[in-house]
């Protein structure tokens, strides 16, 4: 089977990686045990993941981390990527919500423990990722309502925006959602898989 089997593209065969490949390899296999398909999919040009890894830390520095993942998710599900769905599916499952608010979340319900403001956040980075065009003044003004400042708005639409750039890099390489992501309970795993599937064994 070839090494990227995974994507529509060859990518660096992990024992075949040297210089920023293996060091992004490295540290997939500290984190997650392996090599994660998001990762090889951009190792052909590793310093635009580089580059990506730092804009998005960047931009999560400047956040409200369960912010920043309920609009992430938002973003996500507009953009049918499974792979990001899942990544922050569970991260909010993990971290801030559990699995049944965030499987509601992922079917487009409005499940207790997330208020207005968690509501308008997801709102505008739906809008964000579908038809930015769509963003009007009224959007903004809604978000200063429920108490956030002009820098927490922009980051919201920073976190959607940048989430175009990287579901959409995945998506069409054809990078498939890890397999590690099979041994999610299976009715949150269902309801993130909105668009590729998970990896096969």
């Amino acid at each position: 089977m070839r090494e990227w089997a995974m994507t529509f593209i060859q990518t660096v065969p992990p024992d075949e990686a040297s210089g920023l490949p293996a060091e992004h390899y490295e540290a997939d296999r500290a984190t997650f045990g392996d090599v994660a398909n998001m990762t090889r999919a951009f190792s052909l040009q590793p310093e635009v993941y580089e580059a990506w890894k730092q804009l998005n830390g960047a931009v999560k520095a400047g956040m409200d981390l369960r912010r920043y993942e309920l609009a992430t998710l938002a973003a996500a599900r507009r953009l049918r990527s499974s792979y990001c769905m899942l990544a922050h599916g569970q991260i909010l499952a993990d971290q801030f919500l559990d699995a049944d608010t965030v499987r509601a979340l992922a079917s487009d319900e409005r499940p207790a423990g997330i208020d207005a403001a968690d509501r308008a956040v997801m709102a505008l980075a739906e809008k964000i990722a579908g038809d930015a065009t769509a963003v009007t003044q009224a959007d903004i003004d809604g978000l200063r309502d429920h108490g956030l400042a002009d820098s927490e708005i922009l980051g919201v639409i920073l976190a959607a925006s940048a989430r175009c750039f990287f579901s959409k890099v995945l998506d069409a390489t054809g990078a498939l959602p890890d397999r590690r992501f099979a041994a999610l309970d299976a009715g949150l795993r269902d309801a993130l898989t909105v668009g590729r599937p998970i990896a096969p064994a």
